[in-house]
């Protein structure tokens, strides 16, 4: 049964759900072993993701349910040279992170959150954006499909970048 959800703009009070959200995209495989919260929460190179969400640069959606329960989250921010993302390109072009509740997938809920995030940072001025995403994520058909390319492989991770005014 497909899910019922609106899709709003994230706010400094979503910051433990983009936690969440931060965990579930880096431990993304079922069958992988996943690390405690704490572990995450220790790991200075995932936590440049959400920490001091609201900054400026900071845009994000979450996907919510009729009775506002979270269902996924995409957001982007700005990250510096000396403190580069996973999927880092240039200190002009923000990183995205994406995740949806595991059995929430498959319901276009991603693809509608993704989607969204694109039209704010065209509306935000931004001329792309960038991701990281391992080369046997499902996900990366979703990235092709709205416009992210490929630009290097990684540690078997593709870096992809979507050029906003090619989307337009």
């Amino acid at each position: 049964m497909p899910y019922e959800y609106t899709i709003r703009p994230a706010r400094v009070g979503d910051v433990a759900f983009l936690h969440r959200m931060l965990y579930g995209a880096a431990y993304w495989r079922s069958g992988d072993r996943k690390p405690p919260t704490t572990e995450m929460l220790a790991d200075d190179h995932l936590l440049r993701y959400v920490s001091g969400w609201g900054r400026a640069g900071d845009v994000g959606m979450i996907a919510e349910n009729e009775n506002t329960q979270p269902l996924g989250a995409a957001w982007f921010r700005l990250l510096s040279a000396d403190n580069p993302g996973y999927g880092f390109i240039d200190e002009s072009i923000p990183e995205v992170s994406i995740a949806v509740l595991g059995d929430c997938r498959g319901q276009g809920i991603g693809t509608a959150l993704l989607t969204t995030l694109l039209e704010e940072a065209a509306g935000a001025g931004f001329q792309a954006l960038c991701l990281s995403v391992s080369a046997d994520n499902p996900a990366l058909h979703l990235y092709e499909k709205l416009g992210f390319a490929k630009v290097k492989l990684v540690e078997g991770s593709w870096t992809m970048i979507c050029r906003i005014r090619d989307l337009n």
